[in-house]
């Protein structure tokens, strides 16, 4: 039974070493804000942080997140520049139908973090492993760049 320390809580979670972790959160954590897309890391749905990084949890076995840190969508309001990106997507309304939404916010909070001033290519970059089928690109450009501290 893996031991796992999800959003700041160790919880043991009766689920094989090699299930995804996206089912693990979902499925048995009840934590369903990170989303499944593809299965195959294709899209970004799934991103959530494992040790401060992006990671598609639907092709991320278990077992690679023992010992690790997983923050998913539920507690990324509890970090300051996830706090000033969930602000920044509320403030321009970039949700149209919001599937994709919670694996941008995870992408684009990592982004910040790492680079806290990022020109335009640098969140294509950063950005480019997550679809958003209604086209809201732009928005998300802005949005990123309102929380970054720009107009």
């Amino acid at each position: 039974m893996p031991a796992l320390t999800i959003n700041g809580t160790s919880t043991n979670l009766d689920v094989p070493d090699d299930m995804p972790l996206l089912w693990a959160l979902r499925d048995v954590a009840g934590l369903t804000g990170t989303k499944f897309g593809c299965g195959v890391a294709l899209c970004g749905a799934c991103t959530v942080h494992l040790d401060g990084q992006p990671i598609r949890s639907c092709v991320t076995p278990v077992s690679s997140a023992v010992g690790k840190q997983i923050t998913t969508i539920e507690a990324i309001g509890n970090d300051p520049v996830g706090q000033k990106v969930q602000a920044a997507w509320t403030q321009i309304d970039v949700v149209q139908c919001g599937y994709c939404q919670s694996g941008q916010i995870m992408s684009a909070t990592a982004l910040l973090k790492s680079n806290p001033q990022p020109s335009d290519a640098d969140i294509d970059g950063a950005m480019s492993g997550n679809i958003c089928r209604c086209g809201t690109y732009p928005r998300i450009r802005h949005a990123i760049k309102i929380a970054a501290g720009g107009k």
